[in-house]
């Protein structure tokens, strides 16, 4: 399947580390003009110049901005009042004990992972309806249908995000703009392995740490090992093609079949 992205211009929040930085540099190997997005001006530009240098002839640019709050996602509007392809990627987590999580870390978390996309959304699909042609999608997680005990809060916030997606879809109907989430399974990025390794014993070599997590902590996974950030992005990429014009509303699993069920 050739996918062409060419004259597509794409927002990637949360993209300068794990998933949404491989997102990022996946739209742009397709032809996408590629906005790349975190909250530190030097760590935005930093990964700018390393995925331009990894992808040849491409056009990537950054925008510092913490889209997480209402005043950051006006920040980015000023500087991008459209895109074609909006991919809701930021997001928090951590574990910790259901009881023991504050009103604090609630609000703030869905701050984070549920609003952000939310604000997104609500700013950048009206000009895609009006042109006829968008794509939306919301990052989630395996967490969102078998909740974990340890980070219950975070969960929920991806739960939520399954009816966020299908509710804009709804919203944007027959208007040839698509609203999807891609529900990522255990995804070896930066603060994963650190989660692990809390959850697992840090003086653990990785492969024994990946193992053992797995194993103690993700027995339903078919795979059997993290996946890939690269793999998840695969599917990002297809959702914003031309390809994938009637798949909508949908809930796509890159999970490597750990939640238990045969439909979506």
């Amino acid at each position: 399947m050739d996918i062409s992205l060419s004259g597509r211009t794409a927002f990637v929040s949360g993209s300068t580390q794990g998933i949404g930085k491989a997102i990022a540099r996946g739209l742009a190997a397709a032809g996408a003009r590629v906005v790349v997005n975190g909250r530190d001006q030097q760590r935005v530009d930093a990964v700018r110049d390393e995925l331009a240098a990894q992808v040849a002839d491409s056009d990537i640019v950054g925008v510092a901005a913490d889209v997480a709050t209402a005043d950051g996602v006006e920040r980015l509007l000023a500087e991008l009042p459209a895109v074609d392809i909006l991919v809701n990627n930021l997001g928090i987590f951590g574990p910790k004990p259901v009881l023991d999580v504050t009103d604090e870390e609630w609000l703030h978390c869905f701050e984070v992972n549920v609003l952000s996309g939310i604000r997104l959304a609500r700013a950048y699909l009206p000009g895609m309806t009006e042109r006829g042609w968008g794509r939306v999608q919301f990052l989630a997680s395996d967490s969102a249908v078998v909740i974990p005990a340890e980070m219950v809060h975070y969960g929920v916030t991806k739960t939520a995000l399954l009816g966020v997606s299908r509710g804009y879809a709804k919203a944007v109907a027959g208007t040839g703009v698509t609203v999807n989430t891609v529900v990522a399974g255990p995804t070896k990025t930066e603060g994963v392995e650190k989660f692990v390794g809390e959850l697992v014993g840090e003086d653990l070599e990785w492969t024994e740490a990946e193992s053992r997590f797995m194993r103690e902590h993700r027995p339903n996974s078919l795979l059997q090992r993290l996946i890939r950030p690269e793999e998840i992005a695969n599917m990002v990429v297809y959702l914003s093609s031309e390809q994938a014009s009637a798949t909508t509303g949908g809930a796509l699993r890159v999970d490597g079949g750990y939640v238990d069920a045969i439909l979506p």
